[in-house]
């Protein structure tokens, strides 16, 4: 499809209305294969723990070859099934564990050691993904007003958003906003803030850039802390870009999604349920396995809030596009039971989450690039009920990040 018929088959974009005009990823270039993760691991980590090394090839397995015990795999799947990823990409390497063998030993302070390798991979993908956005953007680095930058895989001062401003050459006035922390609501967080700049600054170009790396929380596997096998076959690497703004100029800008009500909750009482620490050994997470409850629990009213506002009600479900980060199987398995969502409206997360693994506040930039291309392969009489959709994500809090959003492409 040449740009011409891409410009026509687009959806008027309404005046002052935020869009995103542009995405971009980045991956760090050592490339992890599920079926071959548990051995590396332990191999690594120099660990001959039998119980734990069968634990994790359970999490890795093919779906159909094994059962798990709820109490631990509960925020894999609630019905016995794998992790479902394939493939990640991670910043870790052998040469990393050669310079830093230090990491790969239970209870040494290593946060420094972390913390440089960390930050200096984040700028890397997040300058590359970044690049590759301005560059299908198809307007000049200069044109940039805003930046905002968010990463829950590095700590300094300045930050990130100032190193990610250099690499890329923005101007000086660049205004930068960042958001350290936000876990895996960090982009639909960013996308809100992004959304309200470009909407009360006419001409704005806002860009939008997340970046994160495991190596902050890599450690050996220990059986205090069964829990870090669900994040070893889990997590990924990588980052993530958009443009956003309104008004897009004609046959320049393609305006891709328009971003209507953005809305945010926090859970009272489940502050501990996702609980993350930054200690001597670097950054210690802990899931609770009744995240996925939680999150069934309380996601019905969350969306029918947003959805109001576009006139659709819990009738409607099925008449929306769902663009959701994929924090596990569970967690979409449980949002199609309780929504009743048909099968193909999580692909695109299911897609990302086997291909990528759960990359933290990047991953929704990776659903909503699978989503784009299903678009293109649809159905006229398909289009309708895929106008419309959400863009949903969960992070510490327990927080809820939702955008109400409009696919211009379909």
């Amino acid at each position: 499809m040449g740009s011409e018929e891409i410009f026509q088959c687009l959806r008027s974009a309404n005046p002052g209305r935020a869009a995103i005009l542009a995405l971009g990823k980045a991956f760090p270039h050592q490339l992890v294969m599920q079926e071959f993760l548990v051995d590396g691991y332990f191999r690594d980590t120099n660990c001959d723990d039998p119980e734990l090394k069968q634990k994790l090839a359970r999490l890795c397995a093919d779906p159909d070859k094994v059962l798990f015990l709820m109490p631990l795999f509960a925020l894999i799947n609630v019905s016995g099934k794998s992790t479902t990823v394939k493939t990640r990409y991670v910043v870790m390497s052998e040469e990393i564990l050669k310079k830093y063998p230090e990491l790969a030993i239970e209870g040494l302070p290593t946060v420094k050691q972390r913390l440089d390798i960390c930050n200096s991979a984040v700028t890397q993908m997040a300058i590359e993904a970044s690049e590759s956005c301005i560059k299908k953007w198809g307007r000049p680095v200069s044109d940039i007003t805003h930046l905002v930058y968010v990463s829950s895989s590095e700590a300094r001062l300045p930050g990130g958003d100032l190193y990610l401003a250099k690499g890329l050459g923005l101007r000086p006035d660049t205004r930068r906003t960042m958001l350290y922390f936000s876990g895996c609501s960090g982009w639909v967080a960013g996308l809100r803030v992004a959304k309200d700049i470009a909407e009360n600054n006419p001409g704005s170009r806002v860009l939008l850039a997340t970046s994160e790396t495991t190596i902050i929380g890599f450690r050996p596997p220990s059986a205090d802390r069964p829990y870090d096998l669900v994040g070893v076959a889990l997590f990924g690497d990588g980052a993530g870009a958009m443009i956003i703004g309104s008004n897009p100029v004609v046959k320049i800008e393609r305006p891709l999604f328009e971003l209507h009500t953005a809305i945010q909750h926090f859970l009272p009482g489940t502050e501990k349920v996702i609980d993350g620490k930054l200690t001597e050994e670097g950054i210690s997470f802990k899931l609770e396995r009744q995240l996925p409850q939680i999150i069934e629990n309380n996601i019905q009213d969350f969306c029918v809030e947003l959805m109001g506002s576009a006139g659709y009600s819990e009738k409607d479900f099925n008449k929306l596009f769902w663009a959701v980060h994929p924090g596990g199987p569970a967690i979409l398995n449980r949002l199609e039971k309780k929504l009743e969502l048909l099968p193909e409206k999580l692909n695109a997360s299911r897609r990302a989450l086997t291909d990528y693994g759960n990359a933290s506040s990047n991953t929704i930039v990776y659903v909503l690039e699978y989503m784009l291309e299903e678009a293109k392969n649809m159905k006229k009489d398909e289009q309708g009920h895929n106008e419309w959709g959400l863009i949903l994500a969960f992070g510490p809090g327990i927080t809820f990040e939702g955008i109400l959003t409009r696919n211009l492409t379909v």
